[in-house]
């Protein structure tokens, strides 16, 4: 029985073999360039590495079908090479991530001072930290979800008293405001320097949302609302001023229309 050789050879003459292994060894040459490459290169860049004799635009043309299917493709952006994900797969690699937001050392203190006197008003934070508070350092804190507005102290002005929030406790992983950390363990992390004042104490925090007794409910000043019925008590209903503006026009017409007097006679 006669069967066909093997053959582990391309077949042709030494020049067109030698070609091929030449074209062989350029298209693996620019698939590792373009893999390692962070931006995508320039025709000229790949062709400086190519072989002698080896044209670019013929491994262009020998790679590029050869991703054309694949997850990753091989394109053409700006004049230059380069992988990018297949088009119908870029949805599986999307990820949405939530940047953190590092707050300004005027927020720390904030939120520090909270934590260990809630409740506690503006003018209080500020006579804690010695300087005053910007308004958006308080909003900062409130958009993240850490500090919430408690009640109005029972003080002249009824100031909003400020508390931390069970989302503040999930960051922290506290299970309970009382959990941080007191005088001894702060000294211990390292976080006072030098001699501490005499009597310098750590406040024990609570986070009870149950107002105390120096506190009022959150709701609208009622000296505010009273001065606002008031103001509305002078203000005639908006339909009968419309309706009374309208009949004063239609008469003031009637008089200047001789033909309207004349018609209605």
């Amino acid at each position: 029985m006669n069967t066909a050789p093997l053959r582990l050879w391309p077949q042709g003459s030494a020049e067109e073999m030698t070609a091929a292994m030449a074209l062989g060894a350029a298209v693996r040459i620019a698939e590792a360039l373009l893999f390692a490459s962070r931006e995508p290169l320039a025709e000229d860049v790949l062709s400086a590495a190519m072989p002698s004799g080896v044209s670019i635009r013929d491994v262009m043309a020998h790679l590029e079908p050869h991703y054309a299917a694949r997850g990753v493709n091989l394109a053409r952006v700006g004049g230059k090479w380069t992988f990018r994900t297949a088009n119908d797969l870029g949805c599986l690699l999307t990820k949405e991530v939530e940047e953190p937001r590092k707050l300004s050392r005027a927020a720390i203190e904030t939120l520090a001072i909270i934590a260990y006197h809630q409740p506690v008003t503006r003018a209080e934070i500020e006579e804690i930290r010695g300087v005053a508070t910007a308004r958006g350092t308080l909003d900062v804190l409130m958009e993240a979800g850490w500090v919430r507005m408690r009640g109005r102290r029972k003080t002249p002005g009824r100031p909003i008293t400020f508390g931390t929030t069970e989302t503040f406790l999930s960051h922290f992983g506290l299970n309970a405001v009382s959990d941080l950390p007191g005088l001894d363990e702060l000294k211990a992390a390292g976080l006072f320097d030098g001699r501490l004042p005499q009597g310098l104490a750590i406040p024990l925090p609570s986070d009870d949302p149950l107002l105390r007794a120096d506190e009022d409910p959150l709701e609208a000043d009622p000296l505010e609302a009273a001065a606002e019925e008031r103001i509305n008590s002078f203000e005639p209903p908006l339909n009968a001023a419309i309706e009374d503006e309208a009949a004063a026009e239609a008469a003031n017409d009637d008089r200047l229309d001789p033909l309207a007097d004349e018609h209605k006679r």
